[in-house]
């Protein structure tokens, strides 16, 4: 027998009771697989990690440059155009493999407050990169070679920083909630 999706623990055999979607989503085909199988739900959570990896690891990158850190070695815009590409296949990776992760125990999770401040805290970093390229990253170019960009760059790094690590942490630490 495979061992249960992480969280179930011991109540793997009771039937999960919550809001009827999240039911229904739990007791799917899909997340049935991915419970029972031994290699799949390994395979989506490596994958999950692997596409946070390179999201928070470019954006982190990035966000490092925002804040003065090698400023005078690294010019914005050029960096922006070597990352983005690189967060975005992250993104690309994380959304769909979190959404297969969540079918698993989509009525534990919905109550967890761990996961659902990881969720706030992609939303608000998600704002804060929409806020940045509309504001600041609009005239990178401007001020792209700059060891101190202007001060809404550098507000849009730290708080990017502080974001994403709290997504990381809460991440974490939904096992233990």
């Amino acid at each position: 027998m495979a061992a249960p999706a992480p969280g179930r623990g011991m109540d793997h055999d009771l039937a999960p009771t919550g809001p009827g979607w999240l039911v229904a989503l739990e007791t799917s085909g899909l997340g049935e697989s991915l419970r029972q199988s031994v290699w799949l739900y390994p395979l989506v959570e490596i994958t999950h990690i692997l596409g946070f990896a390179l999201l928070v690891g470019a954006i982190l990158a990035f966000d490092l440059r925002l804040i003065g850190v090698r400023a005078p070695l690294l010019p914005a815009d050029a960096l922006a155009r070597l990352l983005l590409p690189v967060s975005m296949a992250g993104f690309a990776l994380a959304i769909p493999t979190g959404l297969l992760l969540f079918t698993t125990e989509a009525t534990a999770l919905a109550g967890n407050p761990a996961f659902l401040a990881k969720l706030a805290l992609i939303g608000l970093a998600l704002l804060n990169i929409l806020a940045f390229h509309r504001l600041a990253g609009r005239r990178m170019a401007d001020w792209s070679l700059s060891d101190r960009p202007p001060p809404g760059a550098r507000f849009a790094g730290a708080a990017s920083l502080a974001l994403w690590v709290g997504v990381l942490a809460c991440g974490r630490l939904i096992a233990y909630l």
